[in-house]
């Protein structure tokens, strides 16, 4: 088993979370809408991700346990997509209340989130 991971950049240029939600028809489960991010990530493998993504970024990943909003509190992810029609749990939406991260949801694979992120213009 081997990891694929991606780094998507918008050239400089942040784009609010609202534009990302509404283009890609995400289901916004929690979280402020009105982030900037400029950098996106996609990855499952937390400790590939808290080495690797870049602050003010969104995080694509099929991982929906609590560790996820402690690894993108460190790393200054603004929010997290989750990919494959998965749930959040209850303990994830609480703690990513409390520290201020997005949790979005998505029933598309992280491949296809990505391409749609491509298509938005995230670099």
């Amino acid at each position: 088993m081997f990891e694929i991971r991606a780094i998507i950049t918008l050239g400089g240029v942040n784009v609010k979370l609202s534009h990302i939600v509404n283009g890609l028809q995400l289901e916004h489960v929690t979280g402020s809408l009105d982030v900037d991010v400029e950098h996106g990530y996609v990855g499952d493998l937390l400790s590939d991700v808290m080495g690797n993504a870049q602050p003010d970024s969104v995080w694509v990943t099929v991982q929906s346990h609590a560790n996820i909003v402690a690894v993108a509190a460190i790393t200054g992810i603004r929010a997290i997509v989750l990919a494959g029609g998965h749930d959040f749990e209850e303990e994830t939406v609480k703690k990513a209340e409390k520290e201020k991260i997005s949790l979005l949801k998505s029933p598309d694979t992280s491949f296809q989130i990505c391409g749609k992120l491509y298509e938005l213009g995230l670099r």
